[in-house]
């Protein structure tokens, strides 16, 4: 305690160490799995787009319902989306006839695409299972046929069939999109003539590394289920490649950092402890003169170095905890408490190792010393 200020160093070193070590392991999941759903602004990497081949001498395809429940419970999946394209649509406004894109789409097609409400808001399952007539547009299709973005509420003509727009789509990186209108699939079949067979399906991953898992898996999904010849899998690959790199080199960087923290931390315990022994020589030649064993100076200065490291790694753990608490504030989203304890276990277990690797020459160190020449130290 005398010698309190020399400890800062050492004590903040491995707390920090250990609190960085603990959001890591606790935290990168939950992290990575938020940063997956904006992915799709930097070109939907986790996104898979499947769809069966239209051939003109083999009969059209689409995906059963029981093919997309055994897709969705696929491993690393969080959702998938099923659409169908209606092609070209027409809508009369002041006189004026417009054409754009029609797509029908389900409840989950806004979470797993990555889009979100700008104005209004986007039909859910209550519409879908309604088969409602309501309409979400494209920014750039609701500025060509109303010149403005204020559009909530007003009813559009598609195809002969009147529609509310219920909201404007925000989030689209892809202009095709923004001139598109979107309706709920249901409707699309009931009232569109001509649209095509619900043969698109889009999976969203849980991150980018369960996409190749999840893609490998997919055609003997839909295989134990219908046939697979004419299905066509696609994937980000380039933008995946990308994406997987930096990340790499991110988390390299990270427990580097951590790694050389500890290790600063181990060293600090070795000069502290050393200059402990130092400091204390005549003490060790006293009480090996009162009758000390080598092996109980050995545990002496061994149990400091153990309640340091021990003890900075408790500290550590408090704000790891804390840490943890406010990010899964942020995020929305808890690891498990299994998780939790087990990186708690494995912090105080380094630390250990650590107090005790690292304490070990100087405690050897001053269990060795002669008695007289101790006492004698000046």
């Amino acid at each position: 305690m005398r010698h309190r200020r020399r400890y800062w160093g050492v004590v903040l070193a491995i707390s920090l160490g250990v609190a960085g070590f603990m959001l890591v392991m606790t935290m990168s999941r939950d992290f990575k799995k938020n940063f997956n759903r904006d992915l799709t602004l930097i070109g939907g990497v986790t996104i898979i787009r499947m769809y069966f081949e239209d051939l003109p001498d083999q009969r059209p395809q689409w995906f059963r319902p029981e093919t997309i429940a055994a897709l969705r419970h696929l491993p690393g999946v969080t959702d998938a989306s099923l659409v169908a394209l209606a092609g070209g649509a027409q809508t009369n406004w002041r006189t004026r006839k417009y054409y754009f894109s029609l797509l029908g789409v389900d409840e989950s097609f806004w979470e797993v695409r990555g889009f979100w409400p700008l104005k209004g808001q986007l039909f859910g399952e209550r519409e879908v299972e309604g088969r409602k007539r309501e309409v979400v547009l494209g920014t750039e299709l609701a500025r060509r046929i109303f010149g403005t973005q204020e559009v909530e509420g007003l009813y559009m003509e598609i195809d002969h069939d009147l529609f509310r727009v219920s909201g404007l789509l925000g989030g689209i990186t892809d202009s095709s999109l923004a001139n598109s209108a979107f309706i709920p699939l249901t409707t699309a079949e009931d009232r569109i003539p001509g649209i095509s067979l619900a043969n698109r399906l889009y999976l969203r991953c849980l991150t980018w590394d369960d996409v190749d898992r999840v893609t490998a898996a997919v055609p003997a999904a839909v295989s134990s289920h219908q046939s697979a010849d004419l299905l066509r899998v696609e994937v980000s690959r380039e933008g995946l490649k990308r994406v997987k790199h930096v990340a790499w080199w991110v988390e390299f960087f990270i427990y580097l950092a951590l790694s050389a923290t500890l290790i600063l931390g181990g060293v600090g315990i070795w000069n502290v402890m050393m200059a402990a022994v130092r400091s204390r020589t005549r003490e060790i030649g006293l009480k090996k003169a009162m009758g000390a064993e080598d092996r109980d100076i050995l545990a002496q200065f061994l149990s400091e170095a153990l309640c340091l490291s021990v003890g900075s790694a408790i500290l550590g753990v408090a704000l790891g905890g804390l840490g943890m608490e406010i990010m899964a504030s942020f995020i929305g989203s808890r690891p498990p408490l299994d998780l939790f304890l087990l990186c708690l276990f494995l912090g105080l277990l380094f630390a250990v190792f650590l107090g005790v690797g690292a304490g070990l020459y100087p405690s050897v160190q001053a269990s060795r010393m002669e008695v007289v020449t101790a006492i004698r130290y000046e």
